[in-house]
């Protein structure tokens, strides 16, 4: 398991530090090849299911980056990754890019990887296996045409929020929420990367308390979550808020890269993208706020005698207790960001 961890990490700074095509390659592949021992850790159909879908969406995306890389070498003689200057090779690298870290249209697959493993491993994917993909775009964001990833931008949105209305299984729901949150990041991505970065980074701080919580609750569907009163009132209150601070309402943490980038919209005179994207807003609220709705109002707090799977386990994690409040209140930070 050391080995796996160590190898999981070091693909990713590989790639982060590199600037050159094909170590950024060689650290994705040593990446991709140490999570699917991770996700195939259940030792059932789903989890074989998940591993397959994770390997082969992940080769194809691979593959689509060396052939736009040796392109690109192939016209410019350089494998620098800031000298992508054939346009042919920076859609097909921007496609790639958004196949590695699950965003529309090529995101089928990370519903369903996250919906065939553990808890653990969807909070890896949904947030330490993007950052290697979102830091190679942002390498190259100056060189991609914005109309490319503005186009990306709003399908994920607007995919991420009609998805997640319907879903009854929280890892589904999460897979949509980030699809919906990549969206946000690679629509600012063509006026501000480091805007760009901010907002993912603000999401994995508010994603990650969400998984914890959820894996010391056993907490996996909808109707879990309905009843999570009667074992922990501080845990489902804390989940209810984190909900709302991902679908980006004040006061939270979430209200403030979505106002950032709707701010660098307008000053950008961009003003119908900046009205599509806060429609778009509104449909991914509706799920987050149904999910509010059934851990705050369907149920009063009450206690039971009856023992369940997980009301014995003690668990209290330091790192979750501190992610809340961060996740809940840096918004009360922005004045102090520069502009």
């Amino acid at each position: 398991m050391t080995i796996i961890t160590l190898s999981i990490t070091m693909g990713t700074i590989m790639t982060m530090s590199s600037s050159n095509w094909l170590m950024a390659w060689i650290g994705l592949e040593l990446n991709m090849l140490a999570i699917l021992p991770v996700i195939s850790k259940p030792k059932t159909m789903r989890a074989s299911e998940a591993t397959t879908k994770y390997f082969l969406t992940q080769a194809i995306a691979s593959a689509m980056m060396l052939l736009a890389s040796t392109t690109n070498a192939w016209q410019t003689g350089n494998w620098d990754i800031l000298e992508l200057k054939n346009k042919f090779s920076t859609t097909i690298m921007t496609l790639s890019l958004t196949m590695k870290m699950g965003a529309a249209p090529i995101h089928f697959w990370l519903p369903e990887v996250l919906q065939g493993t553990t808890l653990q491993t969807a909070l890896l994917i949904t947030t330490w296996q993007k950052l290697a993909p979102i830091t190679l775009m942002y390498m190259i964001s100056k060189n991609i045409q914005p109309i490319i990833l503005v186009s990306l931008g709003i399908l994920s949105m607007i995919i991420g929020g009609l998805g997640g209305v319907n879903q009854t299984q929280l890892r589904k729901t999460m897979a949509y929420s980030s699809i919906n949150n990549l969206g946000w990041t690679i629509m600012i991505m063509a006026f501000s990367p480091n805007m760009a970065i901010m907002n993912i980074f603000i999401y994995i701080i508010m994603t990650t308390p969400i998984f914890l919580m959820m894996t010391s609750t056993s907490m996996k569907t909808l109707q879990n979550m309905s009843t999570a009163w009667t074992t922990s009132m501080t845990t489902t209150f804390s989940i209810a808020l984190l909900m709302l601070s991902t679908s980006g309402l004040p006061p939270f943490t979430g209200f403030m890269p979505k106002m950032l980038i709707l701010n660098e919209l307008i000053t950008q005179k961009l003003t119908m993208l900046a009205t599509l994207a806060i429609m778009t807003s509104l449909i991914s609220l509706f799920f987050y706020l149904r999910i509010t709705y059934l851990i705050m109002m369907l149920t009063s707090p009450m206690t039971t005698p009856s023992l369940t799977k997980w009301r014995t386990q003690s668990q209290k994690s330091q790192l979750m207790t501190m992610m809340i409040p961060t996740a809940l209140f840096i918004a009360h930070l922005i004045p102090a960001i520069p502009s």
